[in-house]
């Protein structure tokens, strides 16, 4: 099952940048890349009720009032990610946009897992890891000079 996972995920960071071509050429057609973003989210939205309404899915709706507020920063971090892709994508091409993205994942969650924030299991930070981001951080680098 982990290995289903694995893929999963795969598909889903190789997807990224797909998706932010698509967006951005989206942004162009209607002249605004930040209509191409609520598009995108409303169909994203579409999507993901018909695969709720098609899995039957269940909620615990009590959950929505237990929740704190910050939780809900989420979608707006979301918009925030989508919006920033499309406007950069066209100016800086998707290998620096993607080594970016990459590069800022790799530093902000290495410091969660340290610091045990937002995740199920802490992790801390060892050499090993400070390595994997200072390669990250020079192939962008790499891609930023060639």
């Amino acid at each position: 099952m982990k290995f289903f996972w694995i893929i999963i995920t795969l598909l889903s960071g190789a997807f990224l940048p797909v998706q932010a071509g698509l967006n951005s050429w989206l942004g162009k057609s209607l002249h605004n890349p930040v209509y191409a973003s609520m598009l995108s989210f409303i169909i994203g939205a579409i999507t993901v009720i018909l695969y709720i309404l098609l899995t039957r899915q269940e909620v615990v709706w009590e959950g929505v009032k237990k929740a704190p507020g910050y939780v809900w920063m989420g979608g707006v971090l979301g918009a925030f990610y989508v919006t920033a892709i499309i406007l950069a994508f066209p100016r800086i091409g998707p290998a620096l946009t993607f080594g970016l993205v990459v590069a800022g994942q790799m530093v902000i969650a290495i410091l969660l897992d340290h610091f045990n924030i937002l995740v199920a299991q802490q992790h801390t930070i060892t050499i090993w890891r400070i390595l994997e981001v200072v390669l990250i951080v020079a192939g962008v680098i790499l891609i930023r000079k060639f």
